[in-house]
């Protein structure tokens, strides 16, 4: 969901104006990938690293995101949207956690689509979370496995991705899903996110058909 504050900088509005708009966007966004066969969807809604952001702009994101839970969680039931979190409840408020603990409980049954939400997410606090997790649980080190040390991610239960689009016009991986990317396709637009739409999710897709995933093989000619 990269671009949202300079897509509003650009239009002389106030950055949290362009927050509310990255979020509009997000339900579009659902039913194009549903229409396109996604059965995954991941956003990056706020990294570990944004909690350096100016105060109130993390509080306005904040109280977005407990906004949107409020207004938006039964129509997002209704329309079939499994949620799932994925990083650290620790340090968010203790309302905030009730609102997303009852968001994954109420659609935890819903299989049109899954919408898994990185919110205070970093991929290396993954790592660090998991690894602890592995240590409390008293797992053999000799015996552990990826396939182990997977079910201990955030990410438990969900495929790795397949591709990755940053918004935005970076390329940079900015701490987002190091394990489970390993062999993610990466696609980047220049386009931010409240004005990506359903044509350009189609360019993403379009792209990713025509690269040669040979997950560390070589190609089938040779």
């Amino acid at each position: 969901m990269d671009g949202n504050g300079r897509w509003a900088t650009e239009r002389g509005l106030l950055r949290f104006i362009g927050h509310r708009a990255g979020v509009d966007n997000i339900q579009p966004i659902l039913e194009a990938s549903v229409e396109f066969g996604i059965k995954v969807l991941t956003i990056y809604a706020f990294s570990t690293e944004n909690w350096s952001r100016p105060i109130e702009e993390v509080s306005g994101l904040m109280r977005l995101l407990g906004t949107t839970l409020r207004n938006r969680l039964q129509e997002l039931h209704e329309n079939g949207v499994q949620i799932r979190h994925s990083g650290r409840l620790n340090g968010i408020s203790e309302e905030l956690q009730k609102q997303i603990l009852h968001a994954l409980e109420y659609t935890k049954h819903n299989d049109r689509i899954i919408l898994n939400v990185a919110f205070n997410y970093g991929g290396r606090g993954e790592i660090v979370d998991a690894t602890r997790r592995i240590i409390r649980d008293g797992i053999d080190p000799d015996s552990l496995s990826e396939e182990t040390f997977s079910r201990y991610l955030y990410t438990n239960g969900l495929p790795d991705p397949d591709l990755i689009i940053r918004t935005g016009g970076d390329w940079r991986m900015s701490n987002f899903l190091i394990w489970q990317s390993v062999y993610a396709e990466y696609y980047s637009t220049p386009t931010y996110w409240p004005t990506f739409d359903k044509a350009e999710l189609y360019k993403a897709l379009l792209e990713f058909n025509r690269r040669d995933r040979r997950f560390g093989g070589v190609p089938d000619a040779e």
